[in-house]
């Protein structure tokens, strides 16, 4: 009886050990089925630390994913095409300044609902992104090296983001040639801007498709590109600007007086236009000497807003255009 009862259990044991065995395998066949990372050997990565970790990444990325708009800025700013990119949330669509670039990527849907599957399907080998969070960053290590790179943008900083991101992606030397590049364009504006006999105080707004516009005060991206090409902003403006991370500032139908200038770039987002027509019927809109003067000016939020390399130089072409009649 004993034995029997031994011969029992040890059959039951095996039998469970089995299952488990053949579970794991299975488990781990569908995962790697599910996410097949490119299993890169040491000499052909490189180590790189960033927020959220180490990340050994190809000395020669053929086939990156990026999953925002600013990255997306400075990867092709760089000379780099990557093969898919995320749709962006804040303005609803791509600025001007990227067409001709981006037309034959790959869309991962918008950038905070990332088609996980599509990725898998476009066999990246390197996977780029500031908007990265830590969850995220284990399921994309799992398809291909993954970094994470806080991209900045306000008062200049685009500039240091640029340079990180370029050490990343060994770009350092191109990095250092195209902000060369911009600084020289920039200093043509200052020259002309210097040669005029008055001083250009310029606004910038921004308009919603609901709720209060703002304008853009000298510490946010176009207030920084301003200010390096010898711009000043009104000195109602700079007196509400108390700190660095004030980067906007709401404005009522009751204080439009807080955009006046000499000229005033306005900032539609799409759907926006209902929105800035309510402020125009104003009677106070009508009384801004910017207005009188007829120097409103309609530009692009993909790229006034936010951006790197490629968004810093439209802006800059903008200014040309509208401001020095250089188109």
């Amino acid at each position: 009886m004993k034995k029997q009862l031994y011969r029992y259990l040890k059959q039951c044991l095996l039998l469970a050990l089995s299952f488990f065995l053949i579970t794991a395998c299975y488990s781990q066949v569908t995962q790697q089925a599910k996410f097949p990372k490119t299993q890169l050997a040491i000499s052909n990565c490189r180590v790189v630390v960033h927020q959220l970790g180490k990340t050994c990444i190809p000395l020669q990325p053929q086939r990156i994913i990026v999953t925002d708009e600013i990255i997306l800025d400075a990867v092709l700013g760089l000379g780099l095409k990557p093969i898919a990119t995320a749709e962006p949330n804040v303005a609803g669509r791509r600025g001007r300044h990227l067409a001709g670039r981006v037309e034959s990527l790959a869309s991962l849907g918008t950038r905070s609902q990332i088609n996980i599957e599509k990725i898998v399907q476009l066999h990246p080998d390197l996977i780029v992104g500031s908007s990265i969070n830590s969850q995220n960053y284990e399921l994309f290590e799992k398809i291909a090296p993954t970094i994470k790179c806080d991209m900045k943008y306000a008062m200049g900083a685009w500039k240091g983001s640029l340079r990180n991101l370029g050490e990343i992606l060994g770009r350092t030397k191109q990095v250092e040639n195209i902000l060369a590049q911009y600084q020289q364009k920039v200093q043509q504006l200052r020259k002309a801007i210097q040669e005029k006999p008055e001083k250009i105080e310029v606004s910038v707004s921004r308009f919603y498709k609901g709720g209060l516009p703002q304008f853009d005060t000298i510490f946010s991206f176009s207030g920084g590109i301003l200010q390096e090409a010898g711009f000043s902003a009104p000195h109602h403006q700079v007196k509400l600007a108390i700190t660095p991370d004030t980067a906007y500032v709401s404005v009522s139908l009751e204080r439009l007086d807080l955009l006046d200038a000499d000229v005033l770039f306005v900032m539609l987002d799409p759907g926006s236009q209902d929105n800035f027509d309510r402020y125009q019927k104003s009677p106070l809109w009508q009384k801004l000497s910017v207005v009188q003067k007829n120097r409103v000016y309609t530009v692009d939020s993909g790229y006034w807003y936010a951006g790197n390399i490629l968004a810093a130089n439209a802006i800059l072409d903008d200014l040309f255009k509208y401001l020095l009649n250089n188109p």
